[in-house]
């Protein structure tokens, strides 16, 4: 980052109340521009493309919608904008699912003002930074030595799609897996292609061997597809 840039920041979260004060936080920082702010996915991308920001405020709950999502979409169609979480989530599952989908720091709405700053210029200059309340864990999974190791594998599925994935990973196809889970082939469907999406496989094949990699499917062997 060279001296003397502002920074451009936008702000993504859907309660307005928030969105306005911490807008109010970053116009009192020195270096710092606040470029706009929105609170839905759809919008977050058109005002990210219209604005390219340094980094983006991203919060995890978007009411309908999931700032993991949006974190997804952001770094892959904008790389060089950092995702700097501040969420009142700091579970496991939430946290290693936004590091998964790309975000570059992680901290909890309790962070201090000059905490949200430091992180900022962190993010902004390529570093990584979590906040003290969930900096431990953030080292762990990156080490791999994280104890949950099933939220530790891919956390930005849901328990019924992690369920699904362990059923695809063991050559089920989708009518057995429905007749397993007790529901119907095209519910099984939807739930496989939710699951290629959001852990970016081009298709079941890869997808099985990703999941297998990744320890699953192997307790009770590979059924026939």
């Amino acid at each position: 980052m060279s001296q003397g840039h502002a920074l451009k920041v936008a702000v993504v979260d859907d309660h307005p109340l928030f969105r306005r004060g911490i807008t109010s936080l970053l116009d009192t920082l020195d270096g710092v521009e606040v470029v706009g702010d929105a609170a839905t996915i759809a919008d977050t991308l058109d005002l990210v493309g219209q604005h390219a920001p340094d980094v983006v405020l991203m919060d995890l709950d978007l009411g309908s919608e999931s700032g993991i999502d949006a974190t997804r979409m952001l770094t892959q169609q904008h790389p060089s904008t950092a995702v700097l979480v501040l969420t009142m989530l700091g579970d496991d599952r939430s946290l290693f699912a936004a590091m998964r989908a790309g975000a570059k720091g992680y901290l909890l709405k309790v962070a201090s003002p000059l905490e949200v700053e430091r992180a900022i210029h962190a993010v902004a200059d390529g570093q990584v930074l979590f906040g003290a309340d969930v900096a431990a864990r953030a080292v762990a999974y990156l080490s791999g030595s994280a104890s949950d190791t099933g939220a530790r594998r891919f956390p930005e599925l849901t328990d019924r799609e992690s369920e699904v994935l362990d059923l695809v990973a063991r050559g089920l196809d989708n009518g057995s897996i429905a007749r397993t889970l007790v529901l119907t082939s095209k519910t099984v469907r939807n739930y496989v292609y939710s699951i290629i999406t959001k852990l970016g496989a081009p298709d079941r094949s890869a997808l099985i061997v990703m999941a297998r990699e990744a320890g699953l499917g192997s307790r009770h062997g590979t059924a026939g597809a």
